[in-house]
């Protein structure tokens, strides 16, 4: 969500930073639509002010005997009565107007954002880890995972595409690579682990900015509730109508869970193996910081995804995203695309945004800055650290074997129960 005051200050400027992402200007249009909500609510306040003043002169009137006086007011008074509700509909029709054009804007980019209209000019920042030279021709995680365990058919056949179920070892190292995830992000990166709702009110998505432009991409319930898409939505809103007192220390966050994506908008996308599919899991990181600590929380999100990584030994690169490939609610972006030698690719693994205030203003999540009696918005920040199943398709191809055997990083073991392979079924 935006700042209104802001666009009427820098109408210019904000058509600017929109045009960056390919958006039509809309500052005028926003001002106008301004205009009348507060032309509403002046109205409104006039008559309510007119009301208890008429009423408080009854009184006078009365007490000095002056009955013509009072039922004139008498009259006003019930007049006004009359015509408030409408005027009161009014208001909050032209509240509800400017809250919408406002909910349908994207977030605007960083200065040191690159313009660009889609994945081909985001920028290499950085890579790690050279790519193994293998002795034979790797394959695809999809051709390799199955005879380990990877059961696509019968995935498909209790809930259909992009659904797969995971037998024995390939259960197992999918399980240890999520706590180990967790492990580290914990006990090494100062996140907090949580086990959030995996169901929330749209609210919430309506918070993180999901809502209502993505309500495709998302599953609902009958009950008017909605299948988090991802643990940023929970985590994120746990500070959603709160002022928190002291916000000296960043609020860290973490959580391994289910996420469910109707996938609507990747028609004919990764169709085949488990890269995109409508349930997955994933170890979310959330920061809730102070404007001045968001750039060293965004540098400190990208290395705990980096760190897990290099530990498991996969190479990646480091990307920074163009305008055009931001997400909505993103102000900066940087993900991390790991190297997949049975694709000869890197593909994304991880996606680190800060938001700024974009999601704090739709959540109403303030902090009290020391000194001053105004709140101020708080600044979020997100990011996969990491999404467990495309780490173990970079697993599965990485550490492949010409027999068809997968060799499981050694900082896996303590989580395997002295697992060191995964073999083909005979």
């Amino acid at each position: 969500m935006h700042d209104i005051r802001f666009i009427r200050d820098n109408p210019e400027a904000f058509d600017a930073a929109l045009a960056k992402r390919g958006a039509e200007p809309v500052a005028t249009h926003l001002i106008e639509a301004d205009e009348v909500r507060r032309a509403s609510a002046t109205r409104l306040q006039e008559m309510q002010n007119r009301r208890n003043e008429a009423s408080r002169a009854i009184g006078q009137a009365m007490a000095q005997g002056d009955k013509d006086t009072a039922e004139a007011l008498k009259a006003e008074v019930a007049e006004l009565k009359q015509t408030m509700p409408a005027a009161e509909d009014t208001s909050r029709a032209a509240d509800q107007n400017l809250e919408a054009l406002l909910a349908a804007i994207p977030n605007l980019p960083a200065d040191d954002v690159p313009e660009g209209a889609d994945e081909n000019d985001n920028v290499e920042v950085s890579r790690w880890g050279t790519p193994r030279e293998f002795a034979f021709t790797p394959g695809e995680h999809a051709d390799v995972g199955p005879a380990l365990g990877m059961d696509f058919e019968t995935g498909a056949a209790i809930s259909g595409a992009r659904f797969t179920f995971l037998r024995g070892q390939m259960a197992r190292l999918h399980r240890a690579l999520a706590q180990f995830m967790l492990d580290k992000q914990t006990s090494e990166n100062g996140y907090t682990e949580c086990n959030p709702p995996l169901l929330v009110r749209g609210d919430s998505l309506y918070g993180t900015g999901q809502l209502p432009k993505f309500a495709e991409d998302n599953f609902r319930t009958t009950d008017d509730r909605w299948l988090i898409p991802t643990a940023e939505v929970s985590l994120t809103n746990a500070v959603r109508e709160q002022i928190i007192d002291d916000l000296s220390t960043p609020l860290r966050m973490t959580a391994l869970t289910p996420c469910f994506r109707s996938e609507a908008g990747a028609a004919g996308k990764d169709t085949r193996g488990f890269i995109r599919q409508h349930q997955f899991e994933k170890v979310e990181l959330v920061c809730v910081c102070r404007e001045e600590d968001a750039a060293a929380e965004h540098d400190h999100m990208v290395k705990s995804a980096e760190g897990i990584l290099e530990a498991l030994g996969l190479p990646y690169r480091k990307m920074l995203l163009c305008t055009g490939d931001m997400g909505f609610g993103a102000r900066k972006t940087y993900d991390l695309e790991v190297w997949l030698p049975g694709q000869d690719a890197y593909r994304e693994i991880s996606s680190i945004s800060w938001c700024g205030d974009f999601q704090a203003r739709r959540m109403n999540a303030r902090y009290r800055p020391e000194g001053e009696k105004k709140a101020a918005f708080v600044h979020t920040l997100n990011g996969s650290g990491l999404a467990v199943g495309r780490t173990l398709v970079a697993v599965l191809e990485n550490y492949q074997q010409e027999d068809g055997s997968v060799e499981v990083p050694e900082v896996l073991h303590g989580y395997t129960g002295g697992m060191t392979k995964l073999v083909p079924a005979r």
